[in-house]
C-alpha cells in the first residue's frame, strides 16, 4: 500500500524558482533494497540521522530538533512501498525557505545490495551547502545502522 498526499509548497512571488538549487547523491549499500526500504520508510526513525535525537508524528507531517537549524516541520508527501520512494518537504522552518523538495528512492543492484538516489531541490541556494552536508552526515548514518 502506498500513501499519496496532495502538496502545498511554497514558491516564490513569480510562481517561477529562478535560483533553486537541486543536490543529488546516490550511493551502494550493502544490504537488500527491501531492508533499507525498512528503516527509510519509518518516518519516524531517526537513529540514521546523526543531528536529529527524536521525531514527533502529527498526521502525515514530522517534527524534529536539528543541530543547527532548530525546529524542522516536514511533510511526508509521498511514501510509496511499490516503487521504494520516501518523498518529503520542511514546510516550517527557523530560517524561511522558499521551496525545499526532497526525494529518495532505492532501487535493487542485486540481493545484497541497492543504490539510494537521494535529490534534494533547495531554494533560496544559500542553504545549500547546509543541506548537502546534512545529506553526506546522514548517508555515513546509514552505513552505521545497516
Amino acid at each position: 500500500m502506498h500513501h499519496v498526499v496532495a502538496t502545498l509548497l511554497n514558491t516564490s512571488k513569480n510562481d517561477n524558482i529562478k535560483n533553486m538549487k537541486t543536490l543529488m547523491e546516490e550511493i551502494i549499500f550493502d544490504c537488500s533494497a527491501e531492508y533499507l526500504w525498512s528503516i527509510l520508510s519509518d518516518v519516524s526513525r531517526c537513529d540514521w540521522v546523526p543531528t536529529i535525537d527524536h521525531i514527533r508524528l502529527e498526521g502525515d507531517c514530522r517534527l524534529f530538533d536539528m543541530e543547527g537549524m532548530g525546529t524542522v516541520k516536514e511533510k511526508i508527501l509521498l511514501l510509496d512501498n511499490d516503487s521504494m520512494t520516501l518523498q518529503y518537504s520542511a514546510i516550517e522552518t527557523r530560517t524561511p525557505i522558499d521551496h525545499h523538495l526532497a526525494t529518495m528512492q532505492i532501487s535493487s543492484v542485486d540481493d545484497v545490495s541497492c543504490k539510494l538516489a537521494w535529490s534534494t531541490e533547495i531554494e533560496p541556494e544559500i542553504f545549500a551547502d547546509a543541506i548537502h552536508q546534512g545529506m553526506l552526515i546522514s548517508i555515513e548514518g546509514i552505513k552505521q545502522v545497516i
